[in-house]
Protein backbone atom coordinates (compact mmCIF):
# COMPACT_ATOMS: atom_id res chain seq x y z
CA UNK A 1 0.00 0.00 0.00
CA UNK A 2 1.15 3.14 -0.01
CA UNK A 3 -1.91 2.16 -1.84
CA UNK A 4 -3.55 5.45 -5.22
CA UNK A 5 -4.40 8.04 -9.30
CA UNK A 6 -1.65 10.09 -10.47
CA UNK A 7 -1.69 14.08 -9.80
CA UNK A 8 1.64 16.14 -10.44
CA UNK A 9 3.82 13.33 -10.14
CA UNK A 10 6.31 13.63 -12.73
CA UNK A 11 10.25 13.82 -11.06
CA UNK A 12 11.23 11.98 -7.89
CA UNK A 13 10.22 11.32 -4.82
CA UNK A 14 11.31 14.38 -3.11
CA UNK A 15 9.34 16.88 -5.78
CA UNK A 16 6.76 18.50 -4.26
CA UNK A 17 3.47 16.87 -4.21
CA UNK A 18 0.53 18.10 -5.56
CA UNK A 19 -1.66 20.50 -4.01
CA UNK A 20 -4.91 20.92 -5.24
CA UNK A 21 -7.40 18.65 -3.86
CA UNK A 22 -9.51 16.79 -6.97
CA UNK A 23 -12.72 18.15 -7.61
CA UNK A 24 -15.23 15.72 -5.58
CA UNK A 25 -18.87 16.33 -4.21
CA UNK A 26 -18.24 15.72 -0.35
CA UNK A 27 -19.56 13.40 1.68
CA UNK A 28 -20.56 15.61 4.17
CA UNK A 29 -20.58 19.73 4.38
CA UNK A 30 -21.28 19.74 7.92
CA UNK A 31 -18.59 20.00 10.74
CA UNK A 32 -18.13 16.59 12.40
CA UNK A 33 -20.38 16.52 16.16
CA UNK A 34 -17.73 16.45 19.40
CA UNK A 35 -20.54 15.51 21.22
CA UNK A 36 -20.60 11.43 21.97
CA UNK A 37 -22.64 9.42 20.21
CA UNK A 38 -23.94 6.33 21.34
CA UNK A 39 -22.41 2.90 20.20
CA UNK A 40 -19.04 1.73 19.65
CA UNK A 41 -15.60 3.12 20.19
CA UNK A 42 -14.96 3.56 16.46
CA UNK A 43 -17.98 4.97 15.50
CA UNK A 44 -18.23 7.85 13.44
CA UNK A 45 -14.21 6.44 12.15
CA UNK A 46 -14.26 7.73 8.30
CA UNK A 47 -11.25 6.45 5.89
CA UNK A 48 -10.51 6.16 2.19
CA UNK A 49 -9.45 3.39 -0.06
CA UNK A 50 -9.16 2.53 -3.39
CA UNK A 51 -12.65 1.31 -4.56
CA UNK A 52 -15.98 1.63 -6.53
CA UNK A 53 -19.21 0.31 -6.10
CA UNK A 54 -18.57 -3.59 -6.47
CA UNK A 55 -21.78 -5.30 -7.28
CA UNK A 56 -23.42 -7.74 -5.32
CA UNK A 57 -23.13 -10.44 -7.58
CA UNK A 58 -19.53 -9.87 -8.66
CA UNK A 59 -19.02 -10.34 -4.49
CA UNK A 60 -21.14 -13.16 -4.38
CA UNK A 61 -19.21 -14.83 -6.85
CA UNK A 62 -15.67 -14.25 -5.52
CA UNK A 63 -17.13 -15.11 -2.01
CA UNK A 64 -18.40 -18.37 -3.21
CA UNK A 65 -15.13 -18.92 -4.77
CA UNK A 66 -12.82 -18.33 -1.80
CA UNK A 67 -15.54 -20.72 0.22
CA UNK A 68 -15.40 -23.83 -2.57
CA UNK A 69 -11.55 -23.73 -1.75
CA UNK A 70 -11.91 -24.54 2.07
CA UNK A 71 -11.70 -20.53 2.97
CA UNK A 72 -14.25 -18.96 5.20
CA UNK A 73 -17.07 -16.44 3.48
CA UNK A 74 -15.18 -13.30 3.03
CA UNK A 75 -16.27 -9.90 4.75
CA UNK A 76 -14.03 -7.69 3.16
CA UNK A 77 -13.35 -6.63 -0.31
CA UNK A 78 -9.98 -4.32 0.09
CA UNK A 79 -8.10 -4.63 -3.39
CA UNK A 80 -9.91 -7.94 -4.30
CA UNK A 81 -11.16 -6.07 -7.89
CA UNK A 82 -7.55 -4.52 -7.83
CA UNK A 83 -5.91 -8.55 -7.54
CA UNK A 84 -8.06 -9.64 -9.82
CA UNK A 85 -8.00 -7.28 -12.79
CA UNK A 86 -4.01 -7.35 -12.39
CA UNK A 87 -4.38 -10.76 -13.55
CA UNK A 88 -6.72 -9.85 -16.60
CA UNK A 89 -4.35 -7.34 -17.41
CA UNK A 90 -1.36 -9.57 -17.29
CA UNK A 91 -3.68 -12.51 -19.09
CA UNK A 92 -4.86 -10.29 -21.72
CA UNK A 93 -1.39 -8.57 -22.50
CA UNK A 94 -0.13 -11.99 -23.11
CA UNK A 95 -2.40 -12.77 -25.54
CA UNK A 96 -2.02 -9.42 -27.31
CA UNK A 97 1.94 -10.33 -27.22
CA UNK A 98 1.15 -13.84 -28.63
CA UNK A 99 3.81 -14.62 -26.04
CA UNK A 100 4.84 -15.33 -22.24
CA UNK A 101 7.81 -14.13 -21.03
CA UNK A 102 8.93 -10.05 -20.78
CA UNK A 103 7.47 -9.53 -24.36
CA UNK A 104 4.00 -9.31 -21.92
CA UNK A 105 5.31 -6.42 -20.56
CA UNK A 106 4.78 -4.36 -23.49
CA UNK A 107 1.43 -4.45 -24.20
CA UNK A 108 -0.16 -4.12 -20.89
CA UNK A 109 -0.68 -0.40 -21.17
CA UNK A 110 -2.29 -0.85 -24.38
CA UNK A 111 -4.76 -3.54 -23.51
CA UNK A 112 -5.63 -0.92 -20.57
CA UNK A 113 -7.29 1.76 -22.88
CA UNK A 114 -7.59 3.54 -26.58
CA UNK A 115 -9.80 0.54 -28.00
CA UNK A 116 -12.77 -1.41 -28.22
CA UNK A 117 -14.16 -2.03 -24.45
CA UNK A 118 -14.33 -4.98 -23.21
CA UNK A 119 -15.04 -6.40 -19.91
CA UNK A 120 -14.52 -10.29 -19.62
CA UNK A 121 -11.50 -12.15 -20.56
CA UNK A 122 -13.08 -13.80 -23.62
CA UNK A 123 -14.77 -11.17 -25.21
CA UNK A 124 -11.35 -9.60 -25.13
CA UNK A 125 -9.80 -12.58 -26.51
CA UNK A 126 -11.93 -12.37 -29.17
CA UNK A 127 -11.84 -8.89 -30.20
CA UNK A 128 -7.73 -9.53 -30.02
CA UNK A 129 -7.72 -12.38 -32.15
CA UNK A 130 -9.92 -10.56 -34.69
CA UNK A 131 -6.93 -8.00 -35.10
CA UNK A 132 -8.92 -5.07 -32.46
CA UNK A 133 -7.01 -2.97 -30.13
CA UNK A 134 -8.72 -3.36 -26.56
CA UNK A 135 -9.70 -1.17 -23.45
CA UNK A 136 -9.76 -3.52 -20.44
CA UNK A 137 -12.90 -2.36 -18.85
CA UNK A 138 -12.14 -3.87 -15.12
CA UNK A 139 -14.28 -4.70 -12.38
CA UNK A 140 -11.84 -2.30 -10.31
CA UNK A 141 -12.44 0.43 -12.85
CA UNK A 142 -11.34 1.33 -15.93
CA UNK A 143 -7.57 0.35 -15.63
CA UNK A 144 -6.39 3.59 -18.17
CA UNK A 145 -2.85 3.03 -17.20
CA UNK A 146 0.08 6.19 -18.10
CA UNK A 147 3.10 5.16 -19.92
CA UNK A 148 4.58 4.46 -16.72
CA UNK A 149 2.42 1.57 -16.03
CA UNK A 150 -0.01 3.10 -13.04
CA UNK A 151 -2.93 4.18 -13.26
CA UNK A 152 -4.54 7.72 -14.73
CA UNK A 153 -8.03 7.16 -13.36
CA UNK A 154 -9.23 6.53 -9.88
CA UNK A 155 -11.82 6.03 -7.57
CA UNK A 156 -12.20 6.22 -3.70
CA UNK A 157 -14.47 4.35 -1.21
CA UNK A 158 -15.45 7.04 1.78
CA UNK A 159 -15.93 4.29 4.27
CA UNK A 160 -17.39 4.95 7.63
CA UNK A 161 -17.94 3.01 10.96
CA UNK A 162 -20.84 1.98 12.47
CA UNK A 163 -22.07 1.04 15.95
CA UNK A 164 -21.17 -1.62 15.89
CA UNK A 165 -17.19 -0.79 15.26
CA UNK A 166 -17.95 -2.31 11.82
CA UNK A 167 -18.39 -0.73 8.15
CA UNK A 168 -21.63 0.47 7.55
CA UNK A 169 -21.88 -0.20 3.82
CA UNK A 170 -25.19 2.07 3.84
CA UNK A 171 -22.50 5.26 4.78
CA UNK A 172 -20.18 4.38 1.99
CA UNK A 173 -19.64 7.28 -0.44
CA UNK A 174 -16.95 7.20 -4.03
CA UNK A 175 -15.25 9.83 -4.88
CA UNK A 176 -13.64 10.14 -8.51
CA UNK A 177 -9.97 11.04 -8.91
CA UNK A 178 -7.94 11.77 -11.73
CA UNK A 179 -4.79 12.86 -13.15
CA UNK A 180 -4.11 15.96 -15.43
CA UNK A 181 -1.93 15.68 -18.29
CA UNK A 182 0.59 17.19 -16.74
CA UNK A 183 1.19 13.73 -15.17
CA UNK A 184 0.70 11.83 -18.48
CA UNK A 185 4.27 9.79 -19.04
CA UNK A 186 5.68 8.18 -22.15
CA UNK A 187 5.06 4.57 -22.82
CA UNK A 188 8.26 2.69 -21.27
CA UNK A 189 9.26 -0.81 -22.42
CA UNK A 190 10.96 -3.74 -21.11
CA UNK A 191 14.58 -2.66 -20.61
CA UNK A 192 15.16 -6.52 -20.38
CA UNK A 193 14.30 -9.40 -22.44
CA UNK A 194 13.43 -12.60 -20.87
CA UNK A 195 12.33 -15.40 -23.51
CA UNK A 196 8.51 -17.09 -22.66
CA UNK A 197 8.23 -20.76 -22.95
CA UNK A 198 4.82 -20.86 -24.16
CA UNK A 199 2.74 -21.05 -20.88
CA UNK A 200 1.92 -18.32 -18.74
CA UNK A 201 3.39 -18.87 -15.39
CA UNK A 202 1.96 -15.89 -12.15
CA UNK A 203 3.53 -16.02 -8.71
CA UNK A 204 1.71 -14.69 -5.71
CA UNK A 205 3.69 -11.77 -3.32
CA UNK A 206 0.57 -11.39 -1.14
CA UNK A 207 0.27 -10.76 2.68
CA UNK A 208 -0.57 -14.71 3.99
CA UNK A 209 1.84 -13.32 7.82
CA UNK A 210 2.82 -9.83 8.34
CA UNK A 211 1.08 -6.04 9.42
CA UNK A 212 -1.07 -6.40 5.93
CA UNK A 213 -2.08 -9.64 6.55
CA UNK A 214 -5.98 -9.11 6.87
CA UNK A 215 -5.60 -7.70 3.23
CA UNK A 216 -4.62 -11.25 2.24
CA UNK A 217 -7.60 -12.73 2.07
CA UNK A 218 -9.32 -10.53 -0.58
CA UNK A 219 -6.66 -10.16 -2.81
CA UNK A 220 -5.58 -14.06 -2.57
CA UNK A 221 -9.28 -14.49 -3.59
CA UNK A 222 -9.42 -12.10 -6.53
CA UNK A 223 -6.07 -13.70 -8.05
CA UNK A 224 -6.76 -17.15 -7.68
CA UNK A 225 -10.89 -16.68 -9.20
CA UNK A 226 -9.23 -14.60 -12.14
CA UNK A 227 -6.88 -17.39 -13.10
CA UNK A 228 -9.82 -20.35 -12.80
CA UNK A 229 -12.13 -17.89 -14.70
CA UNK A 230 -9.27 -17.52 -17.70
CA UNK A 231 -8.64 -21.38 -17.42
CA UNK A 232 -12.40 -22.33 -17.46
CA UNK A 233 -12.41 -20.05 -21.08
CA UNK A 234 -9.63 -21.67 -22.37
CA UNK A 235 -6.47 -20.03 -20.83
CA UNK A 236 -4.15 -17.92 -22.19
CA UNK A 237 -2.07 -18.83 -25.53
CA UNK A 238 -4.10 -21.95 -25.64
CA UNK A 239 -2.53 -23.23 -22.36
CA UNK A 240 -3.86 -23.37 -18.48
CA UNK A 241 -2.57 -20.31 -16.72
CA UNK A 242 -0.75 -21.83 -13.73
CA UNK A 243 0.01 -20.08 -10.35
CA UNK A 244 1.95 -20.33 -7.64
CA UNK A 245 0.83 -18.46 -4.50
CA UNK A 246 3.44 -16.92 -2.45
CA UNK A 247 4.11 -14.89 1.41
CA UNK A 248 5.26 -11.59 0.96
CA UNK A 249 5.08 -10.95 5.04
CA UNK A 250 6.10 -7.45 5.79
CA UNK A 251 9.65 -5.69 6.27
CA UNK A 252 10.48 -6.71 9.10
CA UNK A 253 11.44 -10.36 7.94
CA UNK A 254 12.61 -11.50 4.61
CA UNK A 255 9.76 -13.45 3.63
CA UNK A 256 9.12 -11.74 0.40
CA UNK A 257 12.98 -11.79 -0.64
CA UNK A 258 12.74 -16.06 -0.23
CA UNK A 259 9.38 -15.77 -1.90
CA UNK A 260 11.13 -14.16 -4.90
CA UNK A 261 14.03 -16.47 -4.84
CA UNK A 262 11.06 -19.33 -5.01
CA UNK A 263 9.38 -17.77 -7.86
CA UNK A 264 12.42 -16.75 -9.95
CA UNK A 265 13.49 -20.25 -9.72
CA UNK A 266 10.38 -21.58 -10.93
CA UNK A 267 10.06 -19.62 -14.29
CA UNK A 268 7.15 -17.06 -13.37
CA UNK A 269 6.34 -14.65 -15.87
CA UNK A 270 5.16 -12.08 -13.48
CA UNK A 271 4.32 -12.04 -9.71
CA UNK A 272 1.14 -10.12 -7.93
CA UNK A 273 2.40 -7.64 -5.03
CA UNK A 274 3.64 -6.85 -3.06
CA UNK A 275 0.64 -5.05 -1.13
CA UNK A 276 3.08 -2.94 0.97
CA UNK A 277 4.96 -0.52 -1.21
CA UNK A 278 7.54 -0.75 0.92
CA UNK A 279 8.12 -4.57 1.05
CA UNK A 280 7.88 -4.24 -3.02
CA UNK A 281 11.02 -1.78 -2.71
CA UNK A 282 12.98 -4.83 -1.18
CA UNK A 283 12.15 -7.14 -3.96
CA UNK A 284 11.43 -5.19 -7.06
CA UNK A 285 15.37 -4.77 -8.42
CA UNK A 286 15.72 -8.59 -8.17
CA UNK A 287 12.00 -9.26 -9.87
CA UNK A 288 12.08 -6.49 -12.60
CA UNK A 289 16.17 -7.25 -13.16
CA UNK A 290 15.33 -11.26 -14.19
CA UNK A 291 12.89 -9.91 -16.89
CA UNK A 292 9.64 -10.59 -14.92
CA UNK A 293 7.12 -8.44 -14.67
CA UNK A 294 5.72 -7.34 -11.02
CA UNK A 295 2.32 -6.39 -11.09
CA UNK A 296 1.03 -4.68 -7.27
CA UNK A 297 -2.95 -4.57 -7.05
CA UNK A 298 -1.87 -2.24 -3.83
CA UNK A 299 1.37 -0.20 -4.18
CA UNK A 300 0.98 3.65 -3.77
CA UNK A 301 3.94 5.00 -2.41
CA UNK A 302 4.97 8.02 -4.62
CA UNK A 303 8.34 6.53 -4.55
CA UNK A 304 7.57 4.31 -7.32
CA UNK A 305 6.37 6.75 -9.74
CA UNK A 306 9.83 7.24 -11.47
CA UNK A 307 11.43 3.97 -10.00
CA UNK A 308 14.13 2.22 -12.17
CA UNK A 309 12.23 -0.48 -13.19
CA UNK A 310 13.32 -1.97 -16.36
CA UNK A 311 9.54 -1.02 -17.69
CA UNK A 312 8.45 -4.28 -16.00
CA UNK A 313 6.59 -2.68 -13.09
CA UNK A 314 3.35 -2.18 -12.99
CA UNK A 315 0.27 -1.50 -10.72
CA UNK A 316 -2.97 -0.55 -10.63
CA UNK A 317 -3.36 1.21 -7.20
CA UNK A 318 -2.89 4.86 -7.62
CA UNK A 319 -0.28 6.58 -6.44
CA UNK A 320 -0.42 8.66 -2.91
CA UNK A 321 -0.71 11.96 -4.00
CA UNK A 322 -4.32 11.24 -5.61
CA UNK A 323 -5.43 9.23 -2.20
CA UNK A 324 -3.88 11.88 0.05
CA UNK A 325 -5.82 14.92 -2.26
CA UNK A 326 -8.51 12.60 -1.34
CA UNK A 327 -8.37 12.19 1.94
CA UNK A 328 -7.35 16.31 2.96
CA UNK A 329 -9.98 17.37 0.41
CA UNK A 330 -12.49 15.57 3.07
CA UNK A 331 -11.18 16.38 6.32
CA UNK A 332 -11.80 20.46 4.62
CA UNK A 333 -15.40 19.23 3.12
CA UNK A 334 -16.40 18.16 6.91
CA UNK A 335 -15.18 21.56 8.12
CA UNK A 336 -12.68 20.79 10.12
CA UNK A 337 -10.34 23.86 10.91
CA UNK A 338 -7.77 22.41 12.39
CA UNK A 339 -5.91 18.71 11.94
CA UNK A 340 -3.10 16.55 13.16
CA UNK A 341 -1.34 13.84 10.81
CA UNK A 342 0.00 10.63 12.48
CA UNK A 343 1.68 8.64 9.89
CA UNK A 344 3.65 5.05 10.35
CA UNK A 345 7.77 5.60 9.01
CA UNK A 346 8.16 3.71 5.55
CA UNK A 347 7.39 4.61 1.84
CA UNK A 348 3.33 4.21 2.06
CA UNK A 349 2.64 6.59 5.49
CA UNK A 350 5.75 9.33 4.66
CA UNK A 351 4.21 9.87 0.91
CA UNK A 352 0.74 10.41 1.75
CA UNK A 353 1.36 12.26 5.21
CA UNK A 354 3.18 15.07 2.99
CA UNK A 355 0.56 14.74 0.44
CA UNK A 356 -2.07 15.51 2.53
CA UNK A 357 -0.32 18.04 4.64
CA UNK A 358 0.08 19.82 1.44
CA UNK A 359 -3.29 19.85 0.16
CA UNK A 360 -4.91 20.76 4.04
CA UNK A 361 -2.52 23.42 3.77
CA UNK A 362 -3.46 24.48 0.90
CA UNK A 363 -7.62 24.12 2.08
CA UNK A 364 -7.09 26.15 4.68
CA UNK A 365 -6.92 23.71 7.30
CA UNK A 366 -3.93 24.62 9.68
CA UNK A 367 -1.90 21.37 10.99
CA UNK A 368 -0.89 21.61 13.92
CA UNK A 369 1.93 18.63 13.34
CA UNK A 370 2.75 15.89 11.77
CA UNK A 371 4.26 13.06 13.79
CA UNK A 372 5.77 10.06 12.12
CA UNK A 373 5.86 6.91 14.37
CA UNK A 374 7.79 3.33 14.67
CA UNK A 375 4.97 0.92 13.85
CA UNK A 376 7.11 -1.85 15.87
CA UNK A 377 6.80 0.33 18.87
CA UNK A 378 5.14 -1.25 22.19
CA UNK A 379 3.22 1.86 23.03
CA UNK A 380 2.49 5.00 21.31
CA UNK A 381 1.61 6.79 24.68
CA UNK A 382 3.81 9.82 23.81
CA UNK A 383 2.64 10.27 20.18
CA UNK A 384 -1.10 10.42 21.56
CA UNK A 385 0.30 13.04 24.22
CA UNK A 386 1.57 15.03 21.45
CA UNK A 387 -2.30 15.61 20.02
CA UNK A 388 -4.16 15.75 23.20
CA UNK A 389 -1.71 18.04 23.77
CA UNK A 390 -2.08 20.25 20.62
CA UNK A 391 -6.01 19.49 20.40
CA UNK A 392 -6.72 19.76 16.86
CA UNK A 393 -10.14 19.42 15.27
CA UNK A 394 -9.21 16.54 13.33
CA UNK A 395 -6.89 13.77 13.25
CA UNK A 396 -5.61 11.64 10.44
CA UNK A 397 -4.17 7.76 11.09
CA UNK A 398 -1.84 6.56 8.65
CA UNK A 399 -1.46 3.22 9.89
CA UNK A 400 -1.12 -0.39 9.28
CA UNK A 401 -2.84 -3.29 11.42
CA UNK A 402 -1.20 -1.39 14.59
CA UNK A 403 -4.48 1.03 14.14
CA UNK A 404 -6.18 -0.87 16.42
CA UNK A 405 -3.31 -0.36 19.56
CA UNK A 406 -3.51 3.34 18.28
CA UNK A 407 -7.18 3.91 18.74
CA UNK A 408 -7.22 2.23 21.80
CA UNK A 409 -4.86 4.57 23.14
CA UNK A 410 -6.42 6.91 21.42
CA UNK A 411 -10.49 6.30 22.73
CA UNK A 412 -8.38 6.21 26.49
CA UNK A 413 -7.08 9.43 25.94
CA UNK A 414 -10.48 10.87 24.99
CA UNK A 415 -9.51 11.70 21.29
CA UNK A 416 -11.00 8.77 19.68
CA UNK A 417 -14.29 8.82 16.57
CA UNK A 418 -16.40 9.42 20.07
CA UNK A 419 -14.73 12.63 20.22
CA UNK A 420 -13.07 13.92 17.38
CA UNK A 421 -13.01 13.53 13.91
CA UNK A 422 -10.50 11.04 13.12
CA UNK A 423 -9.97 9.58 9.64
CA UNK A 424 -8.01 6.71 8.38
CA UNK A 425 -6.61 5.10 5.07
CA UNK A 426 -6.80 1.91 3.15
CA UNK A 427 -3.79 0.34 5.15
CA UNK A 428 -6.45 -0.30 7.91
CA UNK A 429 -9.39 0.48 7.04
CA UNK A 430 -11.93 -2.56 6.86
CA UNK A 431 -13.80 -4.93 9.29
CA UNK A 432 -10.71 -6.41 10.49
CA UNK A 433 -9.87 -3.50 12.53
CA UNK A 434 -13.25 -3.13 14.15
CA UNK A 435 -12.29 -7.54 15.10
CA UNK A 436 -8.68 -6.50 16.50
CA UNK A 437 -9.95 -3.19 18.77
CA UNK A 438 -12.70 -5.83 19.99
CA UNK A 439 -10.51 -8.69 20.79
CA UNK A 440 -8.08 -5.98 22.64
CA UNK A 441 -5.41 -6.35 19.98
Amino acid sequence: LALVGVTACGGDDSSAPATEAPSTEAPSTEAPTTDAPAGGELQGLKGTTPLVKLSDEWKQALSDFWVSEGNEALNDWSYAAESFDSVMLIALAAEQAGADGSALANEIVAVSKDGEKCSDFQTCVDLIKAGTDIDYEGVSGPNTMNGNGEPLEASYGVLNFGADNRIDDSLTTFIPASAPESAVKPLATAGVEREGDGVLKLGGLLPETGSLAFLGAPMIAGVEYAVSLINEAGGVLGKPVEYSPGDSGDTSTDTASVTVDRLLSENVDAIIGAASSSVSLTVIDKITQAGVVQFSPANTSLKLVDYADNGLYFRNAPPDDLQGAVLAGLVAADGNASAYILALDDAYGTSLADVAEAVLGDSGVEVLGKKIYDPAATSFDAEIAEIVAADPDAIILISFDEASRILRTMVENGIGPKNKAVYGVDGFIGNALGENFDAGK
